[in-house]
C-alpha cells in the first residue's frame, strides 16, 4: 500500500516454534557442528582442536558420565529502602573422575538458576590434566596420582599437591578432596599455605594446581618410566546421532534438577530460603529531615 499504513505486528509472519535446549540441540559454534556432524568424538579432540569451548552440550555429549559437585553456597544480603535483598553465590566443580576436571561459579537472585548457570560455567572451563605413577615409594604402574609436585594460587591461598603411593588415598582437606576426586586422582599427599578456610579461594587453588600439570613438557622417556598420560584411560566413543544428542542432555538435565532440588532442601532445613530474592522490613526508612523534626 504506497502511502498507507504498514501493518503492525506478526501479521503475514509464519509463527516461530518454541524449541526446548535440553531436547533441540541446535549448535552455533564451529565447535558444536563439528560435534554434531560426528567430525570430533572425544573431548580431548575438542579441547585440542584450538576452537573455543562455548557449549555446555558440547560436554553433555562428549562426557555423559560427568558428575557434579557444589562446593560453597554463599547468601549475601543488603539492606536497601524497600527491604532486605538476597544475592547467592554458587562455586561447582565438574569432573568424570577419569581426567576431566574444571570449575564454576555464578552469582545471582535464586539457587536453581545461579546453580544451573554455575555447572555450565564449569563445563566451559574444563581442562585435561596428566595423572601418573610419580611416587618413589610405588612401582606399580597405574596412573593413580600425581606424575610430579604441583601447586596453585588463588588469594591468599596456596594449596601444593605431591604424588603418593597406592592405597594412601588423598591425604588432603575437605574442599580439594572434591577437586582431586572428580579429576580422576587417587592417592595424593596435600599441602596448604594462607587462608584456607576461605572454601572458594581454596577450591581454585586446588583447580589451579590441577591445571598446572599440563604446563609441564614430559618427554617420551618420561612418560614411559613413570607411567603419564593425558586424559582418560578409556576414551569413550559415542554415536553422533542426533537422537543420542538429545538423550544425553535431557539424562544431564534431569540430574542437574536432582541436585537443585537437594540444594534446596537443605538450605531449608539450615533455616535459609533458596526460592527468590528474600525481602526483610518492607516498610521503607523516612527521611533524616523528618526524625530530626520528631526530636
Amino acid at each position: 500500500m504506497p502511502g498507507g499504513r504498514r501493518p503492525s505486528g506478526n501479521r503475514g509472519r509464519p509463527q516461530r516454534e518454541e524449541k526446548n535446549p535440553a531436547v533441540d540441540w541446535i549448535p552455533k559454534t564451529t565447535l558444536g557442528k563439528l560435534v554434531y556432524e560426528g567430525e570430533i568424538t572425544t573431548m580431548s579432540e575438542a579441547l585440542r582442536s584450538r576452537h573455543v569451548l562455548k557449549e555446555a552440550e558440547i560436554v553433555d555429549i562428549l562426557l555423559p558420565e560427568m558428575n557434579d559437585e557444589v562446593l560453597d553456597v554463599n547468601m549475601v544480603q543488603r539492606m536497601t529502602d524497600s527491604g532486605r535483598r538476597v544475592r547467592f553465590a554458587i562455586t561447582v566443580v565438574v569432573g568424570n573422575e577419569d581426567g576431566f576436571v574444571g570449575m564454576g561459579r555464578c552469582k545471582g537472585k535464586e539457587v536453581g538458576p545461579s546453580i544451573r548457570k554455575a555447572i555450565d560455567n564449569a563445563k566451559l572451563n574444563l581442562i585435561e590434566i596428566k595423572r601418573g605413577c610419580g611416587s618413589w615409594e610405588c612401582g606399580c604402574g597405574n596412573s593413580h596420582t600425581l606424575p610430579f609436585a604441583v601447586s596453585g594460587k588463588s588469594g591468599s591461598v596456596v594449596a601444593s599437591f605431591k604424588p603418593a603411593p597406592q592405597g594412601v588415598g588423598l591425604a588432603v582437606g575437605d574442599v580439594p578432596k572434591h577437586v582431586l576426586r572428580l579429576a580422576g586422582i587417587q592417592d595424593a599427599w596435600g599441602l596448604s599455605k594462607g587462608h584456607s578456610k576461605t572454601t572458594v579461594n581454596f577450591s581454585f587453588a586446588s583447580f589451579y594446581a590441577m591445571k598446572n600439570t599440563t604446563m609441564v613438557k614430559v618427554t617420551p622417556q618420561q612418560a614411559q618410566k613413570l607411567h603419564i598420560i593425558t586424559g582418560p584411560v578409556k576414551p569413550i566413543y559415542l554415536d553422533t546421532s542426533p537422537e543420542e544428542y538429545n538423550r544425553v542432555i535431557q539424562e544431564k538435565k534431569e540430574k542437574e534438577e536432582e541436585l537443585i532440588k537437594k540444594k534446596k532442601e537443605e538450605m531449608k532445613e539450615n533455616g535459609a530460603s533458596g526460592d527468590g530474592p528474600v525481602q526483610g522490613d518492607s516498610r521503607q526508612r523516612r527521611p533524616r529531615d523528618d526524625r530530626r523534626r520528631e526530636r
